[in-house]
């Protein structure tokens, strides 16, 4: 009896050593997913494993949490002017609407670990959540009468935070657009112009024959290939980026991506924003197709995400980047039809490739100039899609195109090949009520209560 007691404490000890041993090795490992509360949503989950991340070194909540939002997300948002900035609710006139609806905590509408709540845009309110504070909105605006809470956000009229491309005035004065205009133009990068006006005694061409790479690193393709970049157009002999400060010239055989940054940091930041770098900016291995949410091609599963990854080494060929690298590892719908798409067959000198709409080129101030950077934030203007409007579609296309194609999801899929089988009723509402004078009226109104 006593031995059959002592097999059994035995068995009892060494199977809770092997289970505080699994439990150590799942928490400190990849495994600690397995404890996650419920699934992070896509625009998480590839940190998932760095808590700390969102609920800092103890888990604490609330201004924690909030803090780790704005941490992220905040230039975004103060970018784009929120339409609904967290200042809007702590004005005491808004106290009633905010006990309904705490809209001064992102938590509120973007709870992560609940799967089953989870909508576009990581939001788990239900779809109607705007009735909270716009119950009365058929009191001011007569065409709304009779449409469902649920749609205000789906049919391409509102979004909660950016309505750059939706207000109404905007709506009116590009209402009459064409569906391609006249001269339809892709902003124009400048980087070499604008390091020539800056430094015009570094920015002197070199040809191979200038390298200033060791003899045993200096192979003769990678110096042909660097002797056609912009890095050697620009002046930027080898040892700018194999260095290892800009002051140590100690020649570095594999410099990281920090180098990059030397250069290019606001591209660098916009790379560690957008879910092709966000692990790096955590601290955690890089991206790679594997990890991938969406669906990606299994021979480059393994392929660490980098700067040298779309622009490849040495030749650091844009051209390649907008195009082949990006279709090297998508594997989606709307990335296979890009080739098919009337996009892809423009001349070169237009070309759409898929680099300008995901990575948009846009103006930036950089020491007192204004010069054109792509954005390296692959998700800057995907979610909602109509932030591409802007940036983006209106660059080629009217505002009435642009939304209605956006709200198309099968001309999404198609890559754009044809017209849209949507129409979003906004502009119409927009010009109707412009004409009606009810505008006016309102903003008559308006000013009246502002002054009382």
């Amino acid at each position: 009896m006593a031995s059959s007691k002592a097999k059994v404490w035995a068995m009892w000890i060494a199977m809770t050593i092997f289970a505080a041993t699994y439990l150590g090795y799942a928490m400190a490992g990849k495994h600690q997913a397995l404890y996650l509360p419920g699934a992070t949503t896509d625009g998480h989950y590839q940190i998932e494993l760095k808590c700390e991340q969102c609920h800092g070194g103890g888990f604490e909540g609330g201004a924690a949490l909030q803090k780790a939002c704005v941490r992220c997300h905040g230039d975004e948002l103060a970018a784009v002017e929120d339409s609904h900035p967290r200042k809007k609710f702590t004005d005491p006139r808004n106290a009633e609407r905010v006990s309904k609806l705490d809209a001064t905590l992102c938590v509120t509408c973007h709870s992560e670990h609940r799967p089953r709540h989870t909508r576009a845009m990581g939001v788990t309110l239900a779809d109607d959540f705007c009735v909270f504070c716009h119950a009365d909105i058929e009191e001011d605006r007569k065409s709304h009468k009779d449409f469902g809470f649920e749609g205000c956000a789906a049919a391409g009229c509102h979004n909660f935070h950016d309505n750059e491309a939706l207000y109404e005035d905007f709506l009116v004065k590009h209402g009459g657009d064409p569906d391609l205009l006249e001269s339809p133009r892709v902003p124009a990068r400048d980087f070499g112009e604008f390091n020539r006006r800056v430094h015009p005694d570094q920015a002197i061409p070199l040809l191979a024959a200038a390298s200033d790479a060791p003899s045993s690193a200096a192979e003769r393709k990678i110096v042909d290939d660097w002797a056609k970049s912009a890095h050697a157009d620009g002046g930027i002999n080898c040892s700018g980026c194999h260095s290892k400060t800009e002051t140590d010239r100690t020649w570095v055989g594999k410099p990281g991506l920090d180098v990059c940054a030397r250069c290019h940091e606001a591209e660098q930041t916009g790379f560690r924003a957008g879910k092709h770098g966000m692990r790096l900016a955590a601290e955690l291995e890089p991206m790679s197709p594997v990890l991938a949410r969406l669906p990606m091609k299994a021979d480059v599963k393994d392929q660490p995400m980098g700067c040298e990854t779309c622009h490849g080494g040495h030749r650091y060929d844009t051209a390649r980047a907008a195009v082949d690298a990006c279709l090297g590892c998508h594997d989606d719908d709307h990335s296979r039809e890009y080739k098919k798409s009337p996009h892809f067959e423009l001349p070169a000198e237009a070309a759409v490739t898929c680099a300008t709409c995901h990575l948009p080129r846009l103006a930036h101030k950089q020491d007192g100039e204004r010069r054109v950077l792509v954005q390296h934030n692959q998700n800057f203007n995907l979610r909602p899609n109509e932030k591409m409007i802007r940036t983006v579609c209106m660059n080629c296309h009217g505002l009435r195109f642009a939304i209605d194609a956006l709200a198309d999801p099968a001309l999404i899929a198609n890559n754009f090949r044809g017209k849209p089988s949507k129409h979003v009723g906004s502009i119409d509402m927009a010009i109707a009520r412009e004409l009606s004078g009810e505008k006016d009226k309102d903003r008559k109104e308006r000013r009246n209560e502002e002054g009382s």
